[in-house]
Parts: structure tokens; C-alpha cells; sequence
């Protein structure tokens, strides 16, 4: 049996039972959760093993790359600088990022860039990946790159592609790389563990992925032995042309070692942050409200970010989908607390978000990563937590 560590408030024990049975029952090896309510931690649970190869225990400080998740974190600092005054997200791109302007693409506002809206989910030609680390190769590709569909007129998840297009423009605005300055601006005051760019001295403290292949290969099986409700996306996944590959082949090669130093080290601000699930939480906590005496941004801000700007079908998940600006929003596949919600999945089941109506926060971080659509052990945890609050 899984030791679980760390303190439950009153009221939140259906969290630590749920988190408990993520481990008996639902596959986790190392994970944590954490939950704020109006700006205070009520539950903050850890346990398993970080590192399978070697048995090296999960701690209080356990270190986890949260693939997607990330992508809350870049937002909230898109947002900050919006509201300085020093970034007009309905200002075209090309007004902070002039050669953003080739193949069509000088009316994209910033907008449509945070919404996964501007149709450049993927590259004509792929970056091999030791430029795309270094960032600036990865940028000029993009800024030379047509839209995949007209501007505006459709939505599509843009998996890898999203931290390159909103970072520069993060870049360009504040003079830091946005790993940078989401460490001044954002980790900084708030104490959190949470980074785009591992420093070299933080590397011992991070877990290392486990990847459960799903039960089934749908994309193996006969296509009319697929279900008829999934024959679309298989067929998609068999496609190497289609958007739902296209968009994760960015690079040459196209599959990334995120356990890697190199890939860690790099500022990915769609996909490589490290943080506990206590960081994301925290980070939510102060976008709703103060934590500390620190709040992210005002009401009125956090209002319009968290307005949505894409719904219905995603080009890329070939599923509905919700963007705000930067966030992710409630659909009936994505577990949140319930529609005044917002924040951001990642690969595996890794979840940050908030919820305005019950002033939480959550965060949810592990080190399985599961495949295919039976994966609910974010589910659980936020069904705990919508439990504890009635």
C-alpha cells in the first residue's frame, strides 16, 4: 500500500480517499495533489515513488514536468503584461513581432494566437530539435509559416507550436525570454516551484515519466472494429498528414525526450514546466484572489482572460474544446469544477485550474503517463473536491 503524506483540512477528506485510490486502484506511481480555497491551502497530499528506475521516493519537493499544463502559467503572463498596458492582445501581431507578417498573416490579432486560432498548428517543414530548443529557429519558422485555415474561422488545438507564437510575442513585449520572466514576475513573488527552464541545480528533484501504453491500439485494430464514435479520430491518428499528427511533428525528430537535461533546460512555454501541485495551485489561487498579500491580476482583467473565445468542434482534437484567452474552459471531457472554471490540462492527466463561483484552486501533478481515454484519475480528484464543497 502507497504511504500517503501530507494534511487534509476538515471537510476535504474525500480528497485524500480519491488520491489514495489513484494509486490502489487506477495506475499512479508518483503524484501529488493540492488544493487552495480563498487563498489557503486545505489539502496538500503527496506519495509514491518519483523515479521507478531507481525506487527514489516521492517527497513534499518533488519535482514534475506537467506537459500542457504549462500553458496556464505562459497565459497568466500574457495576461499581466495586457494589463500594463504594455501588450494589446487585439492588436495585430506584427505591431510587436514584424515578421510575423509573411504568407498572410498581418491581420492575426494576439488574440487568436492565446484562443488556437490563427491555423499554424504545424510546419511546412519541422525544426530540427536542437534549434528548436534554442528557441529562435523555432520563431522565425513560425513567423514565415501559412495558416493551415483562414484565420478566425475555425479553432484547433495548437499543442507545440502555442509556447513559441505566445512567447515571442512575450518576448518581444518585455525584453525576457518568457520562461524569464514568468520566474520574475510570476514564481518569484509568489515562492512557487514551478519553472520553463529547469536551472541545473534543481534537476535532482525531478520525478521521471513512466508511459502506460492503453490496453488497446485502436490504430492496430481493423477500422470497423473501432467504435463508430471514435472512427473519426483513429482515422485521424492513422494519417500522418492530417492535423491531429501534423501538430505534434514540429520537430525533427518529432517525438521529444522530456526526461532529458537539454529539453528541460529549454524554455518550452506550451509544454516543458516543472512544478509541484502545489505551485499550480498557488499560481490559481492568486489569479482568483490574494495568496500572501500577492495578487496576479485584477477582477477585471482576470474577467476578459477568462472569457471564452473558441468553442465547438477542435481541429486538431477532432472534439469540442473551450479556449479563453490561454486557458482551457469547462466541457463534459475536461474535469473542472464547473462552469466559472478555467485553467489548463496536460499529457497525462496533469491539471491546474480555478473556480471563481467557490474560490478554488487545484492542482494535480503525477508521473504516469496513461494512454487513451480511460484515464480519470484528475477526474476523481476534482469529483472529491466538488464533494467536499457541498
Amino acid at each position: 500500500m502507497t504511504t500517503i503524506d501530507g494534511e487534509v483540512a476538515a471537510g476535504f477528506e474525500p480528497v485524500r480517499e480519491a488520491f489514495a485510490a489513484n494509486f490502489s486502484e487506477h495506475g499512479d506511481i508518483g503524484a501529488a495533489v493540492c488544493v487552495y480555497q480563498y487563498g489557503r491551502p486545505v489539502v496538500d497530499l503527496w506519495g509514491g515513488i518519483a523515479d521507478p528506475e531507481t525506487g527514489r521516493p516521492w517527497t513534499r519537493d518533488t519535482l514534475q514536468l506537467v506537459y500542457s499544463a504549462t500553458k496556464g502559467a505562459t497565459a497568466t503572463a500574457a495576461h499581466m503584461l495586457a494589463e500594463r498596458g504594455a501588450l494589446d492582445l487585439d492588436a495585430p501581431v506584427v505591431k510587436y513581432w514584424p515578421e510575423f507578417a509573411a504568407n498572410g498573416k498581418t491581420d492575426i490579432p494576439v488574440r487568436w494566437l492565446l484562443s488556437h486560432q490563427a491555423g499554424l498548428i504545424a510546419l511546412d517543414q519541422p525544426v530540427p530539435l536542437n534549434e528548436a530548443l534554442a528557441w529562435h529557429p523555432m520563431a522565425a519558422a513560425l513567423a514565415g509559416q501559412r495558416p493551415l485555415w483562414t484565420p478566425g474561422a475555425a479553432h484547433g488545438y495548437h499543442g507545440r507550436t502555442w509556447g513559441w507564437l505566445v512567447g515571442e510575442v512575450i518576448r518581444r513585449v518585455s525584453g525576457q525570454m518568457p520562461g524569464r520572466f514568468f520566474a520574475a514576475e510570476i514564481a518569484a513573488p509568489l515562492g512557487l516551484d514551478f519553472f520553463i527552464g529547469l536551472p541545473a541545480d534543481q534537476r535532482e528533484r525531478v520525478s521521471r515519466m513512466a508511459y502506460q501504453r492503453p490496453a488497446v491500439d485502436l490504430t492496430a485494430v481493423p477500422a470497423e472494429s473501432v467504435p463508430e464514435d471514435l472512427r473519426e479520430l483513429v482515422a485521424a491518428w492513422r494519417d500522418p498528414n492530417s492535423f491531429s499528427n501534423r501538430a505534434y511533428a514540429v520537430t525533427d525528430p518529432a517525438e521529444i525526450d522530456f526526461d532529458s537535461p537539454e529539453v528541460q533546460a529549454a524554455e518550452l512555454p506550451s509544454s516543458n514546466g516543472i512544478a509541484t501541485a502545489r505551485a499550480l495551485a498557488r499560481m490559481y489561487a492568486a489569479l482568483i484572489g490574494e495568496v500572501d498579500g500577492v495578487r496576479l491580476l485584477a477582477p477585471e482583467t482576470l474577467e476578459l482572460a477568462a472569457k471564452e473565445q473558441a468553442g465547438g468542434k477542435d481541429q486538431v482534437m477532432l472534439i469540442p474544446s473551450r479556449f479563453s484567452s490561454g486557458y482551457m474552459l469547462p466541457t463534459e471531457t475536461n474535469p473542472m469544477i464547473g462552469p466559472n472554471s478555467f485553467g489548463h490540462t496536460g499529457r497525462g492527466g496533469s491539471l491546474g485550474f480555478a473556480d471563481l463561483e467557490h474560490g478554488v484552486a487545484f492542482g494535480y501533478v503525477m508521473n504516469n503517463i496513461i494512454g487513451g481515454a480511460d484515464d480519470m484519475r484528475a477526474h476523481w480528484l476534482v469529483e472529491a473536491v466538488r464533494r467536499s464543497l457541498t
